[in-house]
């Protein structure tokens, strides 16, 4: 396949490009495009790089080994002969890492990745059908195609098809290949795929009344009017999210039980949920719905304070891959597939968007440096489908999967990285990640250029530069974490349970304190900046204990421990004993240590208590020191004990062989 691809480069010349990009998208407020922003962070930067020598061409390996670019070439010439193999939705991993190539191609120019993508793209246009139709499953042998597939075009979309679900992905990554390289190739196939779903399914009585079985049209058609101006594609989103609930299709695990205005709970397939949740806000941005934003904001709420795993991480259940029920939240039969924490930063990004409060980007934040991150590893070479919170061993690492949408999203979302870290809103400049970067901004049409040098990971610190400023004054936001204000997410699933008082944080403006006010948890700085200001930002991040709201059964009596935005975890190779059987003081007090170990972490440390049996069957605490590393690194040394949350000690317990009775922790809301 290698030299099909290479044979047909020449072909791929003549392609038409784009004059000019437009970051418009309907929001209030405006994410500054990842064209604009180049991250250099210490942190970052490695996973970057990781995802630029390892995993995208990973994914574009797995993608020539297993036949994903071959079904693309039998659709060209279909025959009875053919066995269609794999899943319907097998053309998405082809379609999302040229995704995240396409994100990396901002950061990293690469005139090679950049000829690779066009020489596949010649390959995928060339399996397009005449009037747009592009599903290989079907196409290479309509007489038998993939048995998860009806006998005519969209007779199972609502069930296993995936055609609407294959027509997002492909959106999604052409709309990105447009941006970054400017050319039409991979956007004018999406868009006649695009124009057969509109002329086919809609309220005319020459249409069929569907709805996508696996959403992710709804936001992907969003993105693609913004980027066209063709309102089809915008009537053609609402219309999958209007007529839900209303066709043959009326199930929870397929957010179809009732129309979506009427929805206000998180349920069913996780990562379906999530998708459908930010094309709601995606459609309520562009069209002012005011029904929408109601709905997705009760569900968010649900999520929020019921739904959410201190990772960040959603969707507790393996059965379906689905949301459970309020609080319920166990930890090894976690599924919290990588596939919904991205899910779940495509709806907080939105939401923040929408409303401009910092609670959204809190949630966002804990699952990007937790929940979302844990499911690559360091390297970029192996993957977590689910991202459980505890293991006695079962779990480990995988370098790639048959069903491959966990490790080919991680592909398509790390390099998109730089459009999360800032927003624009008329001449308000928020600061929403302290990542390490130079950006290039517009305020109110005129340029700003602002740079991070972050230590936020280390010492809860980071600066930013005011590099050059044509637009005069503007109030810049600074994101105070709600972790540095003492509260681990909004709302009162978790709380802090160690009794600590934290420092406030601090910020100056070229070394002095900064004058500001404190708007939706952004500390806000209105001045006249000039080229060379300096703003200083420090948080205390030492190292935080965490109780779960009682009505989570499955950590009463248990305290998890975090240090600024990452959650650690006990794990066998650091601890020469049991770790289920260890028990935490929530007044214990930890030593920090920076380790060179699994790519530089921090590394805590503290007394604690083993759990031991004697001969007479009475348990007594045994003294030992428990270290713990950021939950995002576990399993990287093989099989073995891991868990998030650790069996607490009763607070008047001192340290030595006692008795244990049942306890809970809480210092929330009872």
């Amino acid at each position: 396949m290698k030299n099909t691809i290479l044979s047909i480069f020449a072909i791929s010349s003549a392609l038409t490009v784009s004059a000019a990009v437009s970051d418009n998208h309907g929001y209030p407020i405006d994410p500054v495009p990842f064209t604009s922003v180049t991250v250099d962070d210490s942190f970052w930067s490695p996973r970057l790089e990781a995802s630029r020598n390892t995993t995208i061409p990973l994914a574009f390996s797995k993608c020539e080994e297993t036949g994903r670019y071959d079904n693309f070439v039998k659709a060209t010439k279909p025959s009875d002969s053919y066995k269609v193999e794999g899943f319907p939705f097998d053309d998405t991993d082809v379609y999302k890492t040229i995704e995240g190539a396409s994100y990396l191609l901002q950061t990293y120019p690469d005139p090679k990745l950049e000829a690779y993508i066009d020489s596949v793209l010649v390959l995928v246009a060339a399996a397009q059908e005449p009037d747009g139709y592009l599903n290989t499953s079907y196409t290479m042998n309509p007489a038998h195609p993939h048995p998860w597939m009806g006998p005519g075009r969209w007779d199972k979309v609502e069930d296993l098809s995936h055609e609407f679900y294959n027509l997002g992905h492909m959106v999604e990554g052409a709309v990105a290949h447009w941006r970054a390289t400017g050319k039409r190739n991979f956007l004018d196939i999406a868009c006649r795929y695009a124009d057969c779903v509109v002329r086919s399914i809609g309220y005319g009585n020459d249409q069929r009344q569907l709805v996508p079985g696996h959403q992710i049209a709804e936001m992907a058609l969003a993105k693609l009017y913004l980027a066209t101006g063709k309102k089809e594609y915008l009537d053609q989103a609402k219309f999958f999210l209007d007529m839900r609930g209303k066709t043959s299709r009326k199930d929870a695990y397929s957010q179809a039980h009732k129309p979506v205005i009427e929805q206000d709970e998180a349920v069913g397939h996780a990562v379906r949920a999530a998708y459908m949740y930010a094309g709601m806000a995606d459609v309520a941005a562009l069209t002012g719905d005011s029904a929408y934003i109601a709905a997705i904001d009760k569900i968010w709420e649900n999520i929020a304070g019921k739904k959410l795993y201190i990772t960040g991480g959603i969707g507790a259940r393996h059965a379906g891959e689905s949301f459970g029920d309020n609080y319920e939240l166990p930890n090894e039969e976690a599924y919290c597939e990588t596939c919904a924490a991205i899910g779940n930063v495509y709806v907080n990004h939105r939401l923040f968007l929408l409303h401009g409060d910092s609670k959204y980007y809190d949630v966002l934040e804990r699952t990007l440096y937790n929940g979302l991150i844990s499911g690559v590893s360091i390297d970029g070479g192996g993957f977590f489908y689910p991202n459980p919170l505890a293991s006695h061993g079962q779990h480990q690492r995988e370098p790639w999967f048959g069903c491959a949408c966990c490790p080919s999203n991680i592909s398509r979302f790390i390099p998109s990285l730089p459009g999360y870290i800032y927003a624009v809103n008329g001449r308000d400049v928020y600061v929403n990640l302290y990542i390490g970067n130079s950006s290039k901004i517009k305020v109110d049409g005129k340029s700003v250029h602002l740079g991070i040098d972050s230590r936020y990971t280390d010492n809860g610190s980071a600066t930013i530069r005011i590099d050059r400023n044509s637009a005069g004054a503007f109030d810049l936001r600074l994101r105070i974490p709600s972790w540095a204000q003492n509260t681990p997410v909004p709302g009162d699933l978790y709380a802090y349970a160690d009794g600590k008082t934290p420092r406030q944080f601090e910020v100056t403006v070229n070394g002095s304190p900064a004058e500001g006010s404190m708007q939706q948890g952004y500390f806000t700085i209105n001045r006249k900046w000039r080229k060379g200001d300096v703003v200083e930002v420090k948080f205390d991040n030492s190292p935080r204990i965490v109780a779960a709201n009682p009505k989570v059964k499955a950590n009463r009596g248990r305290l998890a421990v975090e240090r600024g935005p990452i959650v650690y975890c006990a794990e066998w190779p650091d601890n020469d004993f049991n770790i289920h059987s260890a028990i935490l003081s929530p007044k214990a007090t930890f030593a920090e240590t920076r380790s060179d170990i699994l790519g530089g972490i921090h590394t805590l440390s503290a007394p604690a208590q083993l759990m031991t049996s004697g001969n007479d069957g009475r348990f007594a605490l045994t003294d030992t020191t428990l270290t713990l590393i950021p939950y995002y690194a576990w399993a990287h040394r093989g099989k073995g004990n891991m868990a998030v949350w650790l069996a607490a000690a009763p607070a008047a317990v001192e340290l030595g062989p006692v008795e244990v009775v049942p306890h809970k922790i809480w210092t929330g809301n009872d």
